[in-house]
């Protein structure tokens, strides 16, 4: 399941530029000789990286294909029909809106669509694994609405539906907002919607993490429930680093009106491309098993760390990311992420569901992508306890971490 062969920008670059040469091949080294666990995180194929490197990324192209405020578009108008037709098809949508920079301008737009400043929106509370943009204080969205949020069971970890429908009654919020960064199981978005039309409010889901397995068969859709969708293109779904945004046609004026003009001017016809070709790749049987392999191998890391003496939040996984709690093993999250970097495993830190500990988040997309399995999946478990427990020492978990990743190129030959 590796992708194809390397870049070759980097000879073009080295003639040129060649101290940036050297960032950009000390870079793809980093990649090539450590484990990238990060859920946010894959590799795109070559195809989708020379699209990202094409002339495309020349063209200004303010606006939509055949209402473009720039002359010279003919081209890149059909890139882009390209991509919106192809996600159409992928996702089952009835519209898609492709322009978005990330996941974040996107989940703005799809704000922009349907609230004004001061509304109320229910989303899943930062603690519990909300994103940024479901209501930090930080963040546009804690600044111009008013977000109230939902939790988890403090014994199961699982989203507590029932105060998920009595928040909603209470406070009968403009929007709910399902989604999350850090909530390794599968949402009840029937649920979800059942509740929004109780309350006469908009279901926005924000469907960032999930979107690559709901595009392979490995998760469910939220498109038939949600009134708004919004996602990342990178992640399980191993296009270029974007967002786009799904909705039904009704909505479909308000959400391109939203992206452009009101939140973002030229589309970046370059990454749109790459889009398409992304699109393209998980319509394929090849990426159908790719995500399958996903999760089967997240549930495999999720039981290792468990047998290892870890927390597993949920107690498992039905995704390709899983938190964890390292503080039986005597580490907390942040010392924990800092002695699996120097062993080069390279995960992020994140919030458990109750009190104040930092634990971590996994996640398994990029190395299937390489080819790892099961078998792979179960000692890296092993050799991540191992370290954590202090009885394997950071130099020689480096050492057995560049045997293994050499073993799965990234980018053969």
């Amino acid at each position: 399941m590796s992708v194809t062969h390397a870049p070759e920008t980097a000879d073009v670059l080295r003639r040129q530029d060649p101290e940036l040469a050297e960032i950009l091949l000390g870079e793809l080294a980093r990649q090539s000789t450590s484990l990238q666990l990060s859920a946010a995180e894959n590799f795109s194929s070559s195809a989708v990286l020379a699209a990202l490197g094409s002339p495309l990324a020349n063209k200004y192209a303010e606006g939509y294909p055949g209402a473009r405020h720039h002359g010279g578009c003919e081209i890149v108008d059909v890139a882009e029909r390209i991509a919106v037709d192809r996600a159409k098809a992928l996702f089952g949508a009835e519209h898609a809106n492709v322009q978005s920079h990330s996941g974040s301008s996107a989940v703005l737009a799809a704000y922009a669509a349907l609230l004004r400043p001061g509304d109320t929106v229910l989303a899943l509370g930062l603690p519990y694994g909300g994103h940024l943009t479901h209501g930090s204080p930080a963040n546009f969205s804690g600044r111009w609405f008013d977000f109230v949020g939902y939790g988890v069971d403090a014994e199961t970890g699982l989203i507590d539906y029932e105060q998920v429908r009595t928040l909603a009654r209470n406070h009968r919020p403009k929007a709910i907002v399902c989604g999350s960064i850090a909530y390794p199981r599968h949402l009840d978005h029937a649920f979800f919607r059942e509740v929004a039309d109780e309350v006469g409010a908009y279901l926005i889901a924000d469907a960032a993490h999930p979107i690559g397995l709901v595009a392979g068969g490995a998760a469910p859709s939220p498109v038939p429930y949600a009134d708004i969708v919004c996602a990342t293109t990178h992640k399980v779904l191993r296009g270029p680093r974007g967002g786009m945004i799904l909705c039904g046609e009704e909505l479909a004026e308000r959400v391109d009106r939203a992206v452009f003009p009101f939140t973002q001017g030229g589309a970046q016809m370059h990454t749109i491309a790459a889009k398409a070709v992304a699109f393209g790749e998980a319509a394929t049987p090849a990426f159908a098993a790719y995500a399958h392999q996903v999760v089967a191998n997240a549930r495999v890391l999720a039981a290792g760390l468990a047998a290892e003496g870890l927390v597993v939040t949920t107690g498992g996984t039905d995704t390709h990311l899983l938190t964890v709690d390292p503080g039986p093993l005597g580490v907390d999250g942040r010392t924990a992420r800092g002695r699996l970097a120097a062993a080069g495993m390279v995960l992020e830190c994140c919030a458990l569901p109750h009190g104040d500990a930092r634990g971590l988040r996994l996640g398994t997309a990029a190395v299937t992508t390489q080819g790892m399995g099961e078998e792979e999946m179960a000692g890296v478990a092993a050799l991540l306890a191992g370290v954590l427990r202090g009885e394997t020492d950071s130099q020689k978990a480096r050492e057995e971490v560049r045997e293994l990743a050499g073993r799965f190129p990234p980018y053969p030959g």
